[in-house]
């Protein structure tokens, strides 16, 4: 799914660094960039914008003003390199809120949040993906879902352990878990999430995948060896 995106924004490098964030994301388009909110009027109302990334502090009209001004609104990122606007940028049920100045891994974590936003109400031919993308090693990588093996949660972070390597990115687990098809993967422990078709055995509360054993919850057990089951994936 693609996202097409408008930058509001009066500070020309504020929109520079923006630009290129999104341009090192593949699943956005930036269709307009705009230094005044009025300017972006057209656009919201001639095209499909699904995401604004919105400055508060601006001349004449603020950020939070503008969107209050529109009726129905895209999804919005409040950009601001000011702290105390934060709690009514969550008010207005923004998607999320980024202190300048930001990293890209921050900017990505808002940016995946949108498009799991956008993607719960709008559904799509995105169930036949065998992919998604993600931020780690200062790159974009594809991640196949054949090719995963399990997803551990690290604080702040995910790794996902595939069978090429480990890859560590700045996301949640739930966030992970949102873009992997529900028939084949399972959440087997609040920090784990397994590909059931990679599991070799299961022994008492274990399951083991390669040469690594990861715990399965009390809670969890039951439906875990239910869907391996049902889906015939268990190796024999």
């Amino acid at each position: 799914m693609t996202i097409n995106c408008v930058i509001i924004d009066d500070e020309p490098l504020a929109r520079k660094g923006l630009k290129e964030y999104i341009q090192d994301a593949e699943f956005l388009t930036l269709v307009g960039e705009y230094e005044h909110p009025m300017k972006a009027m057209s656009i919201l109302t001639e095209q499909s914008v699904q995401l604004i990334f919105l400055d508060i502090q601006m001349p004449k009209i603020t950020g939070i003003e503008f969107m209050n001004s529109l009726q129905h609104p895209p999804l919005v990122i409040f950009t601001t390199a000011y702290q105390q606007y934060a709690v009514d940028g969550f008010d207005l049920n923004a998607v999320d809120y980024l202190l300048k100045p930001f990293s890209f891994e921050r900017f990505l974590k808002a940016v995946m949040k949108a498009r799991l936003m956008l993607a719960g109400t709008v559904k799509t031919a995105s169930t036949t993906a065998d992919h998604f993308f993600i931020k780690a090693d200062n790159k974009l990588v594809k991640i196949r879902f054949d090719e995963i093996l399990f997803t551990e949660a690290l604080q702040n972070y995910v790794a996902i352990h595939t069978t090429a390597k480990k890859y560590i990115t700045y996301l949640t687990l739930k966030n992970v878990e949102d873009q992997l098809p529900a028939n084949q993967f399972v959440k087997i422990h609040k920090s784990y999430i397994i590909a059931v078709s990679k599991v070799d055995s299961i022994e008492g509360n274990e399951i083991k995948i390669g040469t690594t054993l990861l715990p399965i919850s009390r809670t969890s057990r039951e439906e875990v060896l239910q869907k391996i089951l049902q889906n015939k994936l268990l190796k024999r």
